[in-house]
């Protein structure tokens, strides 16, 4: 993995797309609405697949809002999911994001799309809620959190247990300490993506594979590839994704991250131990502070296991415990900020312009512990990691991991 080249967004429509290059531009220099309390906001889908449906599920019990576009890159799911529907359809989500009815956009795309799709969302100043994990790599997390704040947008990551109520509470036992000073977390250890060969197969013909591949390398369609869990499918496979240490991962460490008081920064050092394979070594990270991140299997998926001078606290995706149970029973000073629904937390922000309860910027926090991980485990030795520069330190190689190559015309635009 190089770093890859940057391109303006002139050279982006110049060269990548058949949509006119007037009718991209026009959002750039068009103020984000500023909606009323009778407003209805217009939301386009990119990506109505296995998880894209569960969010517009999610989105239909809440109110304010309505659809009004939808892409895909697979024409014959787009077709369904909009049946009866007077949504306008498209297999370039750049044509979606010409259209001046809608507002925010909801990017349930593959991974290796997520940043592309967001970045030039923000550009189209379109507010957006992708889904975890918000990146495939580090340099990608930080061109989207820069260009949510350049363009103004709000950009909410599914990453939902921030709206869950007993997440947020055993967080904020471990911020305040109930079981003193946290010396140790241990987390659940995710196993990594791995290359896989899959043979060519025919592509079907509503399916737009190019498009799908997008950034990555030119390869055959195959439909367990295609599929995000067949066996294996590309939540596990290089270079879509960066398996289920981003997957679950993404869930797990932004509760390490947001319980430690971490989601702004993340660990300075990290290394691996144990299992000779790479898939799954013991992953070890250290915080400024002195606090111990062991990905050894001790904590849960969704969370971690908190260890401090007098108990333990245990927080996972929607339950907590306090050992000794008595230390919970108190009243916390530090709060978290509340969200009881994830979806509506982005509609009210949409609405009210204030930052969502998963900000892009700790969301890129968070996922970046997920990538230091992968590369840990790519390059099998200890690396000093500066959370501010989000560079290694003193080791080039390892420094070549923080984002990949991309296929023209998908480098990611200068922000």
């Amino acid at each position: 993995m190089k770093t890859m080249k940057q391109v303006s967004r002139r050279s982006f429509l110049k060269n990548g797309s058949s949509v006119s290059v007037a009718a991209l531009a026009a959002p750039m220099v068009v103020s984000s609405k500023v909606f009323g309390a009778n407003d209805t906001i217009g939301i386009g889908v990119i990506g109505p697949g296995r998880r894209g449906g569960q969010l517009m599920n999610d989105f239909n019990r809440l109110k304010g809002f309505q659809y009004v576009a939808i892409s895909d890159v697979n024409k014959n799911r787009m077709d369904k999911v909009a049946r009866g529907q007077k949504w306008a359809k498209y297999q370039d989500f750049r044509q979606l994001l010409e259209s001046k009815d809608v507002d925010a956009v909801i990017n349930a795309t593959p991974d290796h799309w997520h940043a592309l799709v967001s970045i030039y969302a923000c550009m189209a100043k379109k507010d957006v809620y992708v889904e975890k994990p918000m990146t495939l790599t580090i340099a990608e997390g930080r061109a989207m959190s820069d260009a949510a704040r350049k363009y103004k947008c709000i950009v909410q990551c599914g990453s939902q247990q921030r709206s869950d109520v007993k997440s947020r509470i055993g967080c904020e036992l471990v911020r305040n300490e109930v079981v003193g000073k946290i010396h140790t977390v241990h987390g659940a250890n995710y196993p990594s993506p791995w290359e896989q060969p899959f043979p060519s197969q025919p592509t079907p013909e509503y399916i737009d594979w190019d498009r799908w591949l997008g950034p990555c390398e030119k390869r055959g369609y195959h439909t367990d590839l295609y599929t995000p869990r067949a066996k294996p499918g590309w939540i596990s496979i290089l270079p879509y994704s960066g398996g289920e240490v981003t997957g679950w991962g993404a869930h797990g460490l932004d509760m390490i991250q947001w319980a430690l008081g971490m989601e702004k920064t993340g660990p300075v050092e990290v290394w691996t131990e144990g299992s000779p394979r790479e898939l799954d070594r013991v992953v070890n990270m250290k915080y400024a502070n002195g606090v111990l991140l062991k990905m050894d299997n001790k904590g849960p998926q969704g969370g971690g296991l908190f260890v401090g001078e007098k108990g333990s606290i245990m927080v996972e995706r929607s339950r907590y415990k306090v050992d000794p149970a008595e230390l919970g029973k108190v009243e916390t000073k530090i709060k978290l900020p509340v969200s009881h629904n994830h979806q509506q937390n982005f509609l009210d922000c949409v609405r009210s312009r204030e930052l969502p309860i998963a900000d892009v910027e700790e969301a890129h926090r968070s996922t970046t512990v997920c990538h230091l991980i992968n590369i840990a485990r790519w390059t099998q030795r200890k690396l000093q990691w500066d959370p501010d520069k989000e560079l290694f330190k003193g080791d080039k190689d390892a420094n070549t991991y923080i984002d990949r190559d991309r296929r023209s015309p998908w480098e990611l635009p200068k922000i």
